[in-house]
């Protein structure tokens, strides 16, 4: 009985796990569509209809998937390196057409004299103007504002408010 159940169990577990698929390819000339194929993986080498994306389009995929935010440590105004790849995919994707436009808007937290909270701001915002322009984008492309402490993104007088309100968000426009 027991070999019996045990066999069940294996048998179900093979019928669930199914074979792994090919890959398919598509001939010459026809589309993934045409051919009866998809692109399961939803990745930034294809749209939704599973076309290739244009080196374009890849680069704004990766850059809306990087954020738009980049957040600073208190009191500082340097790009901590897990902020670094999102500032290189809004390059990359400003790069690729020079009539792209971004404002880069500076906030900080509640602690401070307002002043020095608008001065940090800016800072902050000109971190990020210069890494962009590290990269290769213009600075025609790049607008800086500081909102210093106004444009909380969370209210609150913790460490994890504090946190979310110390950042740098980039702003699209024509």
């Amino acid at each position: 009985m027991r070999v019996a159940q045990l066999l069940l169990i294996v048998m179900s577990g093979l019928v669930l796990a199914g074979c792994p698929k090919k890959p398919q390819t598509v001939p010459e000339g026809q589309t993934s569509e045409q051919a009866g194929t998809t692109d399961t993986e939803g990745s930034l080498d294809s749209d939704v209809s599973g076309s290739p994306l244009s080196a374009e389009q890849a680069a704004m995929e990766e850059a809306r998937r990087a954020g738009t935010i980049v957040y600073f440590d208190y009191d500082r105004a340097e790009i901590k390196p897990e902020f670094v790849s999102v500032v290189a995919a809004h390059a990359k994707y400003l790069n690729g057409d020079a009539g792209r436009r971004v404002r880069l808007e500076g906030h900080s937290d509640e602690r401070g004299s307002r002043e020095y909270n608008i001065g940090l701001g800016e800072r902050r915002a000109q971190a990020v103007r210069r890494a962009l322009m590290l990269q290769g984008v213009t600075e025609a492309q790049i607008t800086t504002v500081s909102y210093g402490e106004e444009r909380p993104a969370t209210q609150g007088s913790d460490e994890s408010a504090y946190s979310k309100n110390r950042r740098v968000e980039l702003v699209y426009g024509r």
